[in-house]
């Protein structure tokens, strides 16, 4: 993914095989629709303004965040939105964990922390990122948070 080369040649050996890996895994399983881009200093996937005119509430000329993934100091993230808006999703998420060998992510609203290679389900990444299409995206956007 060239879009991110940069972002990738500036993480450290240990954490960026990975970080590609992760990429290149939400890459290929997320819905038509969704579009890479840079967004917060973060490689991101994104509902393009094309799509989605209206872009995100607190920057409307910014394309709708999706997904992110990140190197963080002590762990790699993926930031997942529909995690934060859809309960239903997060449920999903919880009992696919509970239902294998898959050890729970360290968790904030929509942000799961792999500290360890070893921790990293890119099975289950993949997916978490089929379970909603961009259409599917805007429309638990606005019921969540356009109110």
């Amino acid at each position: 993914m060239r879009i991110f080369q940069s972002y990738f040649d500036n993480v450290s050996e240990d954490k960026s095989e990975d970080l590609k890996k992760m990429a290149a895994v939400i890459a290929d399983s997320l819905p038509t629709g969704f579009a890479p881009e840079m967004q917060y200093n973060m490689p991101s996937w994104v509902v393009p303004l094309a799509l989605y005119p209206a872009g995100y509430h607190c920057k409307p000329d910014t394309p709708l965040p999706f997904i992110s993934i990140a190197s963080q100091k002590t762990h790699l993230a993926v930031y997942h939105m529909g995690l934060y808006a859809s309960p239903a999703l997060m449920e999903w998420l919880q009992k696919e964990c509970g239902k294998s060998e898959i050890k729970m992510p360290d968790m904030g609203k929509s942000c799961l922390r792999f500290k360890y290679k070893s921790d990293i389900p890119f099975n289950l990444i993949g997916e978490l990122c089929k379970k909603v299409s961009p259409e599917a995206w805007i429309q638990l956007y606005e019921s969540a948070f356009r109110k």
